[in-house]
């Protein structure tokens, strides 16, 4: 994590920047925040993609593909640039983490067993993503984060997005050469099994600190990287022998012979490779290197709490004129040269930082962090916007039993009615989370369900109230009426169930209950 300098700007698209997280082929990467504190990963994209004809669309389009795949393997959408505004970015969830390419480079190979954790959990991500009948296409160390809750799949909607972009103006393959499939590196199109064999190079990396068609010590063009996966087998020297055979299968040339994410996902299963188990397999160095990532960006964040006022986002072009201060570059950080976070020096800098920004707020900082005011007396509490309470965070799943004897003409005759309810920190008025129905018709095979954007509008002792401000249908090709406006009224029944009652806009044959995931 590194501070802004002069060539960055205070604030993208209302939200305002924090610290710079890296830089990369698609653009640079900030930490940013929520109104209510929550920290984001704002991505911009380079100008040269954006004055492509047609990469607008294809970029909106594919950011709300990729909010259909919903899963704990994947970084929540919360908000992209509008029609016209320069540069395009895409703000996400954060993810305190390091990249698998950043872990090995600097850590080395992971242990078997954090291999076989891995190996599952990002099989549970392409499978949640070909399950929505998409593919990643760039799937790459530098796209794993090592989250502490589970292992992260990132930048599928953008890589997707970039992809056609990138192809029309290098005449190339897209992707990173070392983890392409054959077809991505000679024909350039990929699907699933390109998936499946980026994954299998991935894991050789994880479990030997090289690519499969990379040798120690050299120093190789793309070109030739690229006639290996072509024409040579892969090196496997220094994979567990249990994944060997595994992985020899998913690395065929051939893509009708590797097996799906689910089969490769369920062989795992049988040598030991579980979801759910990362968290419990986590290497001692990378728990630490979590708790600093965390501590950094919990002292930005934090010493931003009360930061001069950024416009909300619009959805107006870039050239509309304003007179809130959107466009507005936010006052320089005191150190002009750019300096490396890391540990309790970011606290430090964080105050370096507030004090350039927010010199007035010096002593709501000590409050904030210490809990007392200067002369050690306990501050009175000030009164706050009613939120979303932390219990509820997370992915809630659930399935009703549908409509199947309806008449078919005033109701449909549905089969099973799937909910996947997915929330987020948030105050009363904003976005908190997304709601995805899908339940096919009987007969006829067409799905009927619709994904909601929910803001939350009441916080109850033991119910929260959501209105639906976007809908969609679930499958976009689908013809189906999506009204916004809904309103649900969910119960916390237990600590990991939630109840949908009969107040609000339930609809018929939907779960009545909810668990957490």
């Amino acid at each position: 994590m590194e501070l802004l300098d002069g060539s960055d700007p205070g604030a993208i698209g209302g939200y305002p920047l924090l610290a710079r997280l890296g830089e990369g082929g698609m653009g640079r990467v900030y930490l940013s925040r929520t109104v209510s504190g929550r920290p984001l990963a704002l991505k911009t994209v380079r100008a040269e993609f954006g004055r492509e004809a047609g990469f607008e669309e294809r970029f909106a389009r594919e950011i709300r593909n990729s909010d259909r795949v919903r899963s704990p393997w994947t970084t929540a959408v919360v908000d992209y640039s509008p029609v016209g505004q320069r540069p395009q970015w895409l703000a996400t969830e954060y993810v305190a983490a390091p990249s698998l390419a950043e872990w090995v480079q600097r850590y080395g190979r992971l242990p078997e067993r954090s291999v076989l954790a891995l190996a599952a959990e990002l099989c549970g991500a392409l499978g949640a993503v070909h399950g929505a009948g998409l593919a990643h296409r760039d799937v790459k160390p530098s796209n794993v984060l090592l989250g502490r809750r589970s292992p992260l799949l990132i930048d599928f909607g953008i890589a997707r997005a970039m992809e056609d972009s990138r192809h029309t103006m290098t005449g190339g393959v897209i992707g990173s050469p070392g983890y392409l499939a054959p077809e991505q590196a000679s024909a350039g199109g990929s699907g699933a099994p390109g998936d499946v064999f980026s994954l299998a190079a991935v894991l050789v990396y994880a479990a030997t600190g090289l690519g499969p068609f990379s040798h120690r010590d050299e120093e190789v063009s793309a070109a030739v990287l690229l006639y290996r996966i072509v024409h040579d087998e892969p090196k496997l020297d220094g994979v567990p022998a249990a994944l060997v055979s595994l992985l020899r299968s998913c690395l065929a040339k051939n893509p009708q012979q590797r097996p799906s994410a689910n089969a490769v996902g369920a062989m795992l299963e049988r040598l030991g490779g579980r979801t759910g188990t990362w968290p419990q397999l986590l290497p001692d160095a990378l728990e630490r290197d979590l708790a600093v990532r965390e501590e950094e960006a919990h002292a930005l964040v934090s010493a931003a709490v009360q930061p001069a006022p950024v416009a909300p986002v619009s959805r107006e072009t870039a050239d509309a004129p304003t007179s809130d201060g959107a466009g507005a570059t936010a006052p320089p950080t005191a150190a002009p040269v750019r300096r490396r976070l890391s540990g309790r020096a970011a606290w430090a800098v964080a105050g370096t930082v507030a004090a350039a920004l927010i010199a007035t707020a010096s002593t709501l900082l000590v409050q904030h962090f210490s809990g007392n005011d200067a002369s050690g007396a306990t501050p009175s509490p000030s009164p706050t916007v009613p939120s979303l309470p932390a219990s509820w965070t997370g992915t809630w799943v659930g399935t009703g039993p549908g409509t199947p004897t309806a008449d078919g003409i005033t109701q449909a005759r549905t089969g099973r009615f799937d909910v996947t309810l997915t929330l987020h920190p948030a105050l009363r008025g904003e976005l908190a989370g997304k709601q995805v129905s899908k339940l096919t018709e009987v007969g006829s095979g067409r799905e009927l369900g619709c994904t909601e954007a929910l803001q939350l509008r009441e916080v109850r002792r033991t119910s929260m109230v959501f209105e639906a401000v976007t809908s969609h249908p679930t499958d976009q090709s689908a013809a189906v009426s999506c009204p916004t406006g809904n309103i649900y009224v969910v119960t916390m029944t237990g600590r990991d169930t939630l109840g949908l009652g009969d107040e609000g806009a339930q609809s018929a044959g939907a779960p009545s209950t909810l668990t957490r995931r």
